[in-house]
């Protein structure tokens, strides 16, 4: 259709917008303010679930149908096994998504840009072991639902109701190898979880409308709805005057009623209200009565067109209703039989013919404006009751300007006019429903049992007019709080022509015929000579119930003659002709209009639905064709003759009033999809009647509007988001703006060194600021940074500086959003109209990123995300850039910002000027795309209301302070074995990222440190005076970054670095020698003289009374006299300690 591109099957915003607003749908079932809310959802696709319904159709409506028809992204021969192998639970704040790494590329699309989304999949290498990865599957499924209580399912699909047993949920694979020891978590799951259906909570989530499932309704169920109507014309185009009368309501009916019953079978409709059933009621078979007690599985035979008119004749109007019999869509009309006029024949009838059918032409004219103010009226404050007194007081002004004084009051309680609203499965839904402003709505207004007060005969019928539309409204707020709404709406079945008739009877036919005698008479006639023969041509008017027609058109010296299948012929005379415009389109090639000022003595000659107040009717001409041609080399020499009594000019497009150019643009644009689409001709004709808004407009309104919801939107961005629509201009700006530069990052992304590198390069460029957050601060401080800001601008004022460039550091693993939001919502307008974003960059190291397989580290994704971040600096691989990590690193991040600037930066220092300009861009963040990206995806941004949550995995920070040094090798001994000691899931205790300064034991200078664990990189350097570090400490310090890690565990960790305190030594004794000491003394001493009594007899020592022993019969005395000199020396030692007393590292 018009303005939609679609790629691979696609609607071009399947993108993040939407699948934001769709998953922040189903977590806002997780944000109930009772207790019953569940912690969770719980999806499990394929062999894991048995194939359940209910998830497959969360899965479907989270994914877009991924699995259903969009095949040709999907290769036939793709194992549905391994596509179907998918996890997901989502959370308030975060999403936790097993896949593997086959399916993980045609899932990263939809997922990459899920706020806090925790991916469980392998990497290709580690998913070749078969067992290892259906342990993982078990593991990560554990670790999912570990922190939960209460986990809810989707146990029935919409289709396919089911009783919710949690036995049954036992027989689920996945739930079984929950109660596996070793690898799962032991025990039963569905005792150890409480566990609910949430199949109904979701299916009002999946009955709101969204840009891609309104796109699905224009160009699937639109189009099958319009072709029924396309049937009933068909049917009775083949008919004859004479056989037309022979129809019956049920052969009439027979598309709508096959098309209605058939649609039933396969759905669990319910409402059986009259409102929502297809009919078609012919004449006075159509009263009140009649239609509530009309049932469309017995349409009457008897009925016919021949014997439902006025005192038993042929009937002058039918009623027409055709539902969808699974959707939202509904429309009824009134069509009518005979023409409202009489053709001029230069005879005395200029009197307009008083029938009953032009009565009932009237009042369905009055009902038509009054259904289209009351949805124009309901588009903008959204009250039924307000939209219905305005469709009522039209109604009643209506017939007035129609001079039908005489029926106001008698149809002042008989013109009954409505509001439904319908879901997306065919059900009235109360407008007061708070999901109702995302439904599709019914406007209808029957006028029951018209009396014929003109001819005093019986009741005329009634008459019906309905349409469905959607409308869409936006809050838009000033700087100064006023709050305002700007709403739009679209008519979905405009399309289908509000006014159709068909000539039945005789007299009529003879009547028209009379005037074909005119293309025969040689002698000239009223219309003088014909000058050229019948050629196509479109007759048009700017009434609410006219649309271009299509019939032949045939020029005379004196006026023209237009022939059409339906009401006959229409002659228009020099006599009943003002002026006529000829406007070309300032193009040959562009269809050319003649814009026809008539007398109103043309009225009861011209068909009543082409009746407008300007009195102007349009005839065109398309290019190359027949006409055209003839029009512009025959007709306009004679017309242009001084005595042809025609009045002919030819206007420029700034020469024709406001009707006519509506009426020209809206020519255009229903031409200008001949030849394309179906779709795209249908999308121009729902906009080929007037005061209808231009569809394009709408879906763009509509995009923002469904994603904000209720949050509003800063009036100076209207023209961002809808850069053709009229808007107030924003104040000029008289201060000179104070730009900010974010650089953003996680630890060891080298977000500082690129910090350095920019002040230093562009040092002459003027003044620079650099906020940085504390040492000790772990997480962004609003206050801090809002106080900065105001200090800068204070300063800025007072000082009458020149404006610095300001360089913003984010700290830790901060998401980027919440520090624009901090900037953008500052508490003092006058900080907030001075400050402004420049640009956003963000620091990625490949090698730093991922926690364990494709697990990438917290708010990493967030600090790339799309609408808020223009430049995604790589600071590692870049020597390599076919590197496999870089390349997926580059893959990921372009699937969640497609937008962004890629740039190459080793360790942060960037080589390209361009690279430069980018980072330090004045505009790159108001840019109008990146405002509108920010709009749908973070609705409330502008105000600070956009809560960005946090992951599974919490990061902190530890601040520790020291004054003594290290020693180098302790430390980088324990710096390298980081990398070993990382734990998995839940991650508790590891440390990721060190950094600071400190002192080694050899050296009296500050060294720079850096430490990544999961890179394994350790980095020494001079302390270089950085722009980010205090500027007051004197001390060492190290920031630590890990999970779960605490004060006390890392200054133990740092003492190991440290020189170690010295203890005493314990004084020997006897008992306290070891075997080797006591083998020493017998090897030291063994050749001392023996005692009297002894000798060696060169194995033993022998006494007098024939002894033997291995030690020296002195060794006791030997074992005391080196006790004895030992312990001597352990006194020493011992003094010397006392003398030297050890300081603690962190005393």
């Amino acid at each position: 259709m018009a303005g939609l591109n679609r790629t691979n099957g696609r609607p071009y915003f399947v993108g993040p917008a939407v699948s934001c607003l769709r998953l922040r749908e189903v977590q806002a079932l997780l944000r109930d303010d009772g207790n019953t809310a569940p912690d969770g959802i719980l999806c499990s696709l394929g062999i894991d679930s048995r194939y359940n319904e209910g998830c497959s159709e969360l899965a479907s409506y989270l994914f877009f149908d991924l699995y259903k028809h969009n095949q040709e992204q999907i290769p036939e021969d793709f194992p549905e096994e391994v596509l179907d192998d998918v996890i997901i639970l989502i959370k308030a704040e975060s999403v936790h998504l097993y896949c593997n790494p086959v399916n993980y590329s045609y899932l990263l699309p939809y997922v990459s840009h899920w706020r806090n989304l925790h991916l469980h999949c392998m990497t290709e290498t580690e998913y070749e072991d078969e067992e290892a990865a259906e342990e993982f599957k078990i593991s990560s499924f554990v670790s999912m639902v570990e922190d939960c209580t209460c986990i809810g399912i989707p146990y029935s699909s919409h289709s396919h109701m089911q009783k919710f047993d949690v036995f049954m949920l036992e027989k689920w694979p996945i739930v079984q190898a929950f109660a596996l020891e070793g690898i799962g978590a032991g025990g039963f799951f569905t005792m150890k979880y409480k566990l609910i259906d949430v199949s109904e909570q979701l299916w009002q989530i999946y009955a709101r409308l969204d840009p891609v499932s309104l796109d699905c309704l224009l160009n699937e169920d639109l189009e099958s709805f319009e072709r029924q109507w396309s049937c009933l014309f068909s049917s009775l185009g083949i008919e004859s005057a004479l056989s037309m009368q022979e129809l019956s309501e049920a052969q009439t009916a027979e598309p709508f009623r096959t098309y209605y019953s058939h649609g039933l079978i396969s759905s669990n409709i319910t409402d059986n209200s009259k409102s929502r059933q297809p009919f078609v009621l012919f004449g006075s078979h159509s009263s009140k009565e009649d239609l509530d007690n009309h049932c469309f599985t017995f349409p009457s035979e008897g009925h016919q067109i021949r014997n439902t008119g006025p005192h038993g004749g042929p009937a002058k109007h039918m009623l027409l209703q055709c539902v969808a019999p699974k959707g939202p869509l509904a429309c009824a009309r009134t069509y009518f039989f005979g023409s409202t006029h009489v053709p001029y024949l230069a005879h005395d009838n200029t009197q307009q013919m008083k029938t009953e059918l032009l009565l009932l032409s009237q009042i369905y004219s009055a009902a038509v404006q009054a259904v289209l103010a009351g949805i124009k009226c309901f588009s903008i404050n959204s009250s039924a009751s307000k939209a219905k007194d305005v469709a009522e007081q039209t109604f009643q002004l209506a017939l007035d300007a129609l001079g039908l004084f005489q029926y106001r009051s008698a149809l002042r309680s008989k013109a009954v006019f409505s509001i439904q609203a319908v879901n997306n499965e065919g059900r009235v839904m109360p407008l007061s429903d708070e999901y109702s402003r995302f439904l599709v709505k019914t406007a209808s207004m029957v006028v029951h049992d018209i009396p014929d007060l003109q001819w005093g005969g019986d009741n005329l019928g009634s008459v019906v007019f309905s349409e469905s539309f959607l409308e869409s409204s936006i809050y838009i707020q000033d700087r100064d709080g006023a709050l305002s709404t700007d709403s739009c709406f679209t008519v979905l079945t405009s399309s289908v022509p509000r006014h159709m008739s068909w000539l039945v009877e005789e007299s009529d036919v003879r009547l028209f015929e009379q005037a074909l005698h005119l293309l025969k008479e040689e002698n000239g006639t009223c219309l003088g000579t014909p000058l050229t023969t019948k050629d196509s041509s479109q007759v048009f008017s700017s009434s609410l119930l006219s649309t271009p027609e299509e019939g032949k058109l045939v020029f005379f010296s004196e006026g023209l003659l237009f022939i059409s299948s339906h009401y006959g012929t229409i002659t228009i005379s020099k006599n009943h002709i003002k002026t006529i415009k000829v406007y070309d389109g300032d193009s040959l090639s562009a269809a050319a209009v003649l814009f026809i000022d008539y007398e109103s003595s043309l009225l009861p000659h011209l068909p009543f639905h082409l009746h407008s107040p300007d009195h102007c009717l349009a005839i065109t001409l398309m290019p190359k064709t027949k006409g055209y041609k003839s029009f512009y080399s025959q007709v306009l020499q004679v017309w242009n003759k001084p005595d042809s009594g025609l009045r002919l000019q030819h206007v420029a497009q700034d020469q024709l009033n406001l009707d006519q150019k509506n009426m020209y643009s809206r020519l255009v644009k229903l031409h200008e999809t001949r030849g394309s689409s179906t779709a795209s001709s249908r999308a121009a004709q729902r906009t080929a009647y007037p005061e209808l808004p231009e569809l394009d407009r709408f879906l763009k309104h509509f995009a923002v509007s469904s994603s904000v919801c209720e949050e509003s939107v800063c009036s100076d961005h209207l023209t961002a988001l809808f850069p053709n629509a009229h808007h107030k201009p924003a104040p000029s700006e008289s201060e000179q703006k104070v730009v900010l530069s974010i650089i953003s990052g996680l630890p060891g992304s080298c977000k500082e060194n690129l910090c350095d590198f920019l002040v230093e390069v562009n040092q002459e460029c003027g003044r620079w600021e650099v906020y940085s957050p504390a040492l000790d601060m772990e997480d962004l401080c609003v206050p801090h940074l809002q106080r900065f800001l105001s200090s800068l601008v204070d300063t800025q004022s007072e000082m009458h500086f020149n404006t610095p460039r300001v360089l913003l550091l984010t700290p830790g693993c901060t998401d980027v959003l919440d520090v624009v939001q901090a900037i953008v919502s500052h508490p003092d307008p006058r900080v907030q109209s001075i400050v402004s974003v420049g640009a956003v960059t963000a620091c990625v190291n490949p090698l730093a990123s991922f926690m364990e397989h494709r697990l990438l580290f917290p708010k990493l994704l967030e600090q790339c995300s799309q609408g808020v971040v223009n430049n995604v600096v790589f600071t590692g691989l870049t020597t390599d850039q076919k590197h496999p990590l870089l390349k997926h690193m580059q893959q990921l991040i372009r699937s969640a910002n497609p937008k962004a600037a890629f740039i190459l930066a080793e360790r942060g220092a960037v080589t390209r000027t361009e690279d430069m300009r980018l980072i330090l861009s004045d505009s790159g963040f108001s840019q109008p795309q990146m405002i509108r990206a920010r709009y749908l995806l973070y609705p409330g941004w502008w105000e600070g209301r956009f809560v960005s949550g946090c992951g599974s995995v919490s990061m902190s920070q530890q601040y520790l302070q020291f004054s003594r040094p290290l020693e180098k090798t302790l430390f980088l001994q324990h710096c390298k074995g980081l990398k070993s000691s990382l734990r998995g899931s839940p991650f508790t205790g590891n440390i990721y990222h060190i950094s600071g300064k400190v002192l080694f034991s050899d050296s009296n200078r500050f060294m720079e440190v850096s430490c990544n664990s999961v890179s394994g990189s350790v980095n020494l350097s001079p302390d270089q005076g950085s722009t980010y570090s205090p500027k007051t400490t004197d001390s060492c310090y190290l920031l630590f970054h890990g999970v779960g890690i605490t004060q006390e565990g890392l200054k133990d960790w740092l003492r190991q670095c440290a020189k170690q305190k010295v203890t005493k030594k314990v004084k020997k004794t006897k008992r306290t020698l070891t075997p080797q000491e006591i083998r020493n003394i017998h090897v030291k001493k063994h050749l001392e003289p023996l005692p009297p009594g002894y000798f060696y007899n060169g194995y033993q020592f022998v006494s007098f009374f024939g002894e033997k022993q291995n030690f020296h019969p002195l060794m006791d005395q030997f074992i005391e006299e080196y006790i004895q000199e030992a312990n001597k020396e352990i006194d020493r030692f011992n003094r010397e300690v006392d003398l030297y007393a050890h300081n603690d590292l962190f005393e």
